[in-house]
């Protein structure tokens, strides 16, 4: 499930300027992705050159995270802020393996995304594409709620994967998306770490994507640990063996929490 502009130039689309996205998808292999997308990826290989399977274990990790909220927990609405480009095993197919019934609205404020995603995903029903930023939460609020694929009177599965390394300050942001959630909600964040023993590497990176689209700000695993407030932090033992979570430390870190109080679930939002 990808399509390609490898090659192509849509227009309005600066095919010169490295894009987190389309570095991202290269990194997983795919087509989507630019000469300077490229070269920017290449360039963090060779600072981190664990950067290629972090990438991929990143993946894993929210597919494994998809499963189990499906599964386990029992969630049947998921909002994937940051979505990024289509590739493999997305969060609506992942869902869709577990519950049919499972719905997924991706959001992105990058327009190429939202154009390839609205693109692909028009044939399904239970997912939708909308035009967001993480720093608006109101926004992302209104316009899922305009989907009425989602009732956010119910346990949600909100993602933010890779995303918020891309943001100055999100605390405040994140603290709102978190207050709009029901209880039984799960957070899942994923996030470059700032390590003492690779903050040179890690300053290197930070000037590889100067040159890209939007800043890069790495944090402590504290600081990413913030991010989830109050919410019950879940064994990551769930969702990658502890060697795996140990080996990318020093590049990346996440977990999954969930919002505390109990949770009322439906098999459909109110508004469908």
């Amino acid at each position: 499930m990808s399509g390609s502009v490898r090659g192509e130039a849509p227009g309005g689309v600066d095919i010169h300027t490295p894009n987190p996205a389309r570095i991202y998808d290269y990194m997983l292999g795919g087509k989507d992705n630019f000469a300077a997308d490229r070269d920017a990826a290449e360039q963090i290989v060779r600072v981190f050159p664990e950067s290629r399977e972090g990438a991929r274990r990143n993946r894993e990790f929210l597919g494994n995270a998809v499963r189990y909220l499906a599964a386990e927990v029992g969630i049947r609405q998921f909002v994937d802020i940051g979505a990024g480009l289509p590739t493999q095993k997305n969060v609506h197919q992942v869902a869709h393996a577990v519950a049919p019934d499972a719905r997924t609205v991706y959001v992105d404020n990058d327009p190429v995304v939202c154009v390839h995603g609205r693109a692909l995903l028009a044939s399904t029903a239970t997912v939708a594409m909308i035009d967001g930023d993480v720093r608006k939460p109101e926004d992302i609020h209104a316009k899922v709620s305009q989907t009425r694929l989602i009732d956010w009177d119910q346990p949600v599965g909100l993602l933010m994967m890779a995303l918020l390394h891309f943001v100055d300050e999100p605390y405040e942001h994140v603290a709102r998306l978190r207050d709009m959630v029901a209880p039984g909600s799960h957070l899942v964040i994923t996030h470059l770490t700032m390590t003492e023993d690779r903050s040179h590497d890690t300053e290197r990176l930070r000037h590889i994507y100067s040159t890209a689209s939007v800043p890069l700000v790495p944090r402590s695993r504290e600081e990413i640990t913030q991010l989830f407030g109050d919410f019950e932090q879940l064994d990551m033992n769930l969702f990658l063996p502890s060697y795996l979570v140990k080996r990318m430390a020093p590049l990346g870190a996440g977990g999954v929490a969930r919002k505390p109080g109990p949770a009322a679930f439906s098999a459909a939002p109110k508004s469908a």
